[in-house]
């Protein structure tokens, strides 16, 4: 690995700084609030805001702290490490932002970045819809110009965090009839006021339940004439939304890849401590050849995984292209955080499927790991094409 892979001081200072952050004020409070299905403290969120998580890769001169990638996936890691859902708080600010840093005018830029870095404005994405979900070039959602503004009209789903945010980042068809499809995507920065009503009849939100990843509330949403200006056009150019995404999937899958290490970690530390302290047949159970071994196997692949993340996060810092990187990051460390955290429920026995001890909850929330950002399917698939010579 070369120098800047997570192992020089300032890294280390970072992790640590991080650590302290997740053991003062998320490690106290997040197994309850799991329990009773409640959403992260505003308070909490403002902190992070405070402490530059949301603009880490961001230029200084928008308010960024223009850290390394490298330095993203350790801040992720360990916001992970403490509650998934924290770890994910940043997630929305990071996809927003990096395609506005990428794609966007140098207005919108210094509008929306130095506010998205603060945590003055939330974001959220708003890409699947009800019928599409991996084939990102069928997305339906209407943007019809009208004047000065989009109105939207259509239905998206699984837009996590669209309760609290500022901004929806949304995908939506600015053309209809143009030919491939993908060429009549645009991305569209969609300003609405936080809070649980949303703004009906025009855009309608209801929460999706789900069996983990509780600190964030996940919504389908109703669009029917919703409006939205249209300098908020990413790039100030219709068809280009296709493109835009794409080229940001590097830095969320690389994201997600740390968000499974850490939580995989947690599982693992866990089950360390608990197999140190209970005792069966007079000794504790961490004696005993199979836990010792499912220990042993879960720390190789936690840090196979955490290596291989690293590893990816070093190119993106190159500037040349690392989807494959990406893409095998992502989609290892999110098996392995299937594997690992269901290993570690089993060394807690019966307690482990019990509420009182956290296994369950790393189990629940590790299994979302191979559906969003990219289904290991669709991974192994982007894998595969570069390996045989694709774009």
């Amino acid at each position: 690995m070369a120098p800047n892979d997570g192992d020089d001081d300032e890294h280390d200072a970072i992790r640590r700084s991080v650590r302290e952050f997740v053991e003062r004020e998320i490690l106290p409070i997040c197994d309850d609030l799991d329990n009773r299905d409640q959403e992260i403290p505003l308070p909490v969120i403002a902190r992070m805001a405070e402490l530059g998580y949301f603009g880490l890769i961001f230029p200084p001169e928008y308010g960024g702290m223009g850290l390394d990638t490298v330095a993203m996936a350790i801040v992720t890691e360990e916001l992970s490490r403490g509650w998934l859902s924290v770890g994910s708080v940043m997630t929305r600010m990071l996809i927003t932002g990096s395609l506005i840093m990428a794609a966007g005018t140098e207005e919108q830029k210094r509008r929306w970045l130095p506010k998205i870095a603060s945590g003055e404005l939330l974001t959220a994405a708003a890409f699947t819809e009800p019928d599409v979900g991996s084939d990102t070039a069928a997305m339906k959602l209407r943007a019809e110009k009208h004047g000065d503004r989009y109105l939207l009209t259509g239905e998206k789903t699984w837009c996590t965090f669209a309760n609290r945010a500022h901004v929806l980042t949304v995908l939506a068809r600015t053309n209809p009839t143009v030919k491939p499809k993908h060429k009549g995507l645009s991305i569209l920065l969609v300003e609405k006021t936080p809070g649980d009503g949303f703004s009906p009849p025009e855009l309608g939100g209801s929460p999706i339940p789900t069996i983990g990843y509780k600190g964030m509330r996940s919504y389908a949403l109703q669009f029917d004439g919703y409006p939205c200006p249209v300098e908020n056009l990413l790039g100030g150019e219709e068809g280009k939304g296709f493109y835009q995404l794409m080229a940001t999937y590097e830095y969320a899958r690389i994201q997600t890849a740390a968000r499974a290490v850490g939580t995989a970690q947690a599982a693992f530390e866990a089950a360390r401590k608990y197999s140190q302290e209970r005792v069966q047949f007079d000794q504790p159970i961490a004696s005993f050849q199979v836990i010792r071994h499912k220990l042993a196997h879960a720390a190789t692949e936690i840090e196979a995984a955490r290596r291989l993340t690293y590893y990816a996060a070093q190119m993106k810092d190159t500037g040349k292209r690392c989807d494959l990187e990406a893409g095998m990051a992502k989609v290892f460390a999110a098996e392995m955080a299937e594997r690992v955290t269901s290993e570690m429920l089993q060394v807690f026995g019966g307690y482990g499927y019990s509420r009182e001890y956290p296994a369950q909850r790393f189990w629940r929330d590790a299994r979302v790991f191979r559906i969003f950002e990219g289904t290991s399917e669709i991974q192994y698939e982007v894998i595969a094409r570069r390996l045989l010579g694709g774009k």
